[in-house]
């Protein structure tokens, strides 16, 4: 459905604006359209539930809309069709939608995903990456796997000191920056004394580390 179909603008709009009669109206009067995708000018396709976590996210009923559309057929996992394939639960994480993450989680979202815009990882992965606090946290909460990085980064120091043991050189690295973005002195110096290289700097950035 392209993006500029009355049909498409409609429910976009009852998505955005957190009107959920309005939503479930449209969703008994279109069977079908809770698994719709809407596609934009580039060709890129979302779903729903893409609409609802589409950036800055945190919409005004956002739990009840998630609800509303998973009981209509919505798929939680839906990946995205573009120049990635991030699920519904990425784009909340990046966007520290903290309700709408929980209510995706509640109704089985996967919260291990892969596909996210960084490295292809997780929902945890986009979250941290993007300083994310608050969600990042609330997905370590609900039994996200944590990598090397997600610990020194988000201060988690005894999930640190178990996975630091044979962790390889980029791993080192990669943790050791982000524990200088995260600001967590501490895992720093863990993570330096078990090997990094201090003076690293990522190939995403131009400035100095940490």
């Amino acid at each position: 459905m392209r993006h500029d179909d009355p049909l498409a603008v409609a429910v976009v709009t009852a998505i955005q604006t957190g009107d959920v009669p309005a939503l479930a109206r449209l969703l008994a009067d279109h069977p079908g359209l809770a698994t719709a995708r809407i596609v934009d000018e580039h060709g890129h396709a979302r779903s729903l539930l893409h609409v609802l976590t589409d950036w800055p996210a945190r919409r005004p009923n956002s739990a009840r809309t998630v609800a509303a559309l998973v009981e209509a057929g919505a798929d939680v996992n839906a990946r995205f069709e573009g120049p990635h394939r991030e699920t519904p639960l990425h784009w909340a994480a990046s966007a520290d939608d903290v309700e709408v993450l929980d209510a995706l989680l509640d109704h089985g979202a996967d919260i291990d995903a892969d596909g996210a815009v960084i490295a292809g990882g997780t929902p945890l992965t986009d979250a941290r990456a993007f300083a994310q606090w608050a969600a990042a946290h609330r997905l370590v909460e609900r039994g996200a796997a944590v990598t090397l990085a997600d610990a020194a980064t988000l201060g988690l120091r005894d999930r640190l000191e178990a996975l630091l043991a044979g962790a390889s050189q980029d791993e080192l690295n990669v943790a050791y920056w982000g524990a200088g973005q995260g600001g967590q002195p501490e895992c720093a110096a863990l993570v330096a004394a078990a090997g990094a290289d201090v003076d690293w700097v990522p190939p995403w950035e131009s400035r100095d580390t940490p």
